[in-house]
């Protein structure tokens, strides 16, 4: 084994532990509270922040190595880095440390599950207390600024839902980013979240209050496939990167969303788009899709290809379109009520 190869990997183990470091500055509010506080040392960002001083002091020792935090007579303060680790700051780093935590929390249940074929579903998500309240500030972080960017100017549907007043529902809604950033394009639009987890309810409710959308959005916690009963038809329902959950469903799943659909109405399906040749899988932008295939194995799912999503929905009499984005790793699959 070559010295070349020894070293990369080191270089890999050593970028693993950075973001292991900052995802517990993140969770536990030290990035924030150092920043408000300029300069401190481990005890006083301790009693900030209400946690152990012991593991306060150990942590700033794990930030100043990894250059999250500089030093000056005992007290600390951030670095850049650290400053970009911020959940508050423009454009923050923080999804990439959730994700790593995330990454690792999955690799280590696949590894076990491997040798038993066990597959417990979407609760193993929410298995570490730490992961779920960030995981859909995360989703944010990695998919808002695509969406609203790139994807909402794209897809027409949208400025047509906006046209007519018209009611979104997202299901499986997370935190509810989706429905905030039609919320603050859309000015006419009303939207309704639902998603399976109360941790995601609650944030959704939370901040859609913060940017004062109470009055057009609301969220409330169920499951897709549930006898759930919207309170009116709906103009869009929109799933993001949440049909896989429930693609072997698909016979049921299809005709129930048209069913709440009104005429003229619109799915909007936002999926990872599985390559066609596994050669594709090298291409680095399409490494991190391979391995979220193993970790949703996990949870009863696979990774679909666009072409099957459209052929769903023309099977459920519902002609589609599909929108590629992102070198063809996100695609977005429309199909309309006519």
């Amino acid at each position: 084994m070559s010295d070349s190869l020894k070293q990369q990997f080191r270089a890999y183990a050593q970028g693993s532990s950075a973001l292991h470091v900052a995802f517990i500055g993140v969770v536990n509010g030290l990035f924030e509270a150092l920043n408000a506080m300029g300069f401190a040392d481990a005890a006083d960002l301790a009693r900030r922040t209400g946690l152990d001083t012991a593991y306060v002091a150990r942590w700033c020792d794990a930030a100043y190595a990894f250059e999250y935090l500089d030093e000056h007579n005992g007290r600390f303060c951030l670095t850049e880095r650290g400053q970009a680790m911020r959940p508050s700051a423009p454009q923050s780093l923080m999804p990439i440390a959730v994700h790593a935590m995330l990454g690792a929390h999955m690799a280590e249940r696949a590894a076990a599950f491997m040798r038993t074929g066990e597959r417990p579903g979407e609760q193993v998500v929410a298995e570490r207390e730490t992961i779920l309240p960030w995981f859909g500030a995360m989703l944010e972080g990695n998919f808002a600024p695509l969406f609203e960017s790139t994807i909402c100017p794209a897809v027409p549907a949208f400025a047509e839902v906006n046209s007519r007043s018209g009611f979104a529902v997202d299901l499986g809604c997370g935190n509810g980013w989706y429905l905030r950033a039609l919320a603050r394009r859309f000015p006419n639009l009303r939207g309704l979240g639902l998603d399976g987890f109360a941790e995601n309810i609650a944030q959704a409710r939370r901040l859609a209050g913060a940017e004062g959308f109470s009055h057009r959005l609301d969220f409330v916690e169920g499951d897709i496939l549930a006898d759930f009963k919207l309170p009116e038809t709906a103009d869009l329902i929109a799933m993001n990167r949440a049909l896989h959950h429930v693609w072997d469903r698909r016979e049921t799943l299809f005709p129930k969303l048209r069913s709440q659909l009104k005429a003229g109405g619109f799915v909007v399906i936002w999926e990872p788009n599985w390559p066609s040749e596994r050669g594709m899988l090298r291409d680095p932008s399409r490494r991190g899709m391979a391995f979220q295939n193993l970790t949703e194995h996990i949870q009863g799912n696979h990774l679909l290809q666009a072409d099957e999503i459209v052929a769903a929905f023309r099977e459920a009499g519902m002609p589609a379109e599909l929108y590629l984005f992102a070198n063809g790793n996100e695609a977005i699959i429309v199909g309309r009520n006519e």
